[in-house]
């Protein structure tokens, strides 16, 4: 049953996803020419790091968020993104990932919202 959930909500998550993919952003914001709910896509192998703050980060997330951190105004922009709250992403818990992940040019004390990135 529990199986059968998760799976419904990856399915609900990724046409949110790509939903929200067709509404291109034209002018040059937090994420350049993609909207911050489009690149919350790629932080996809993140999702259970970004909820459990004992859960370990794949490599993979480490790596999209070693990009995606060099806009860390981007990177911000995704954690407080409404795909990535429908995603059940705790955002206190999502800051830590960086830190997690070891990168050394990580956004230390960057302010992304009420929170910052430690």
């Amino acid at each position: 049953m529990e199986a059968h959930t998760k799976c419904i909500f990856l399915v609900a998550f990724l046409v949110l996803v790509v939903i929200s993919g067709l509404e291109k952003v034209d002018g040059a914001g937090e994420c350049g020419r993609s909207s911050p709910e489009t690149e919350a896509f790629k932080l996809a192998p993140c999702a259970s790091a970004a909820q459990d703050e004992h859960a370990q980060v794949s490599d993979k997330c480490c790596l999209q968020v070693k990009q995606m951190g060099q806009r860390p105004s981007c990177l911000c922009a995704v954690m407080l993104s409404q795909t990535a709250k429908n995603s059940g992403v705790k955002p206190e818990v999502a800051v830590t990932i960086p830190k997690r992940c070891n990168l050394a040019d990580r956004p230390v004390g960057y302010k992304c919202g009420a929170y910052t990135l430690p």
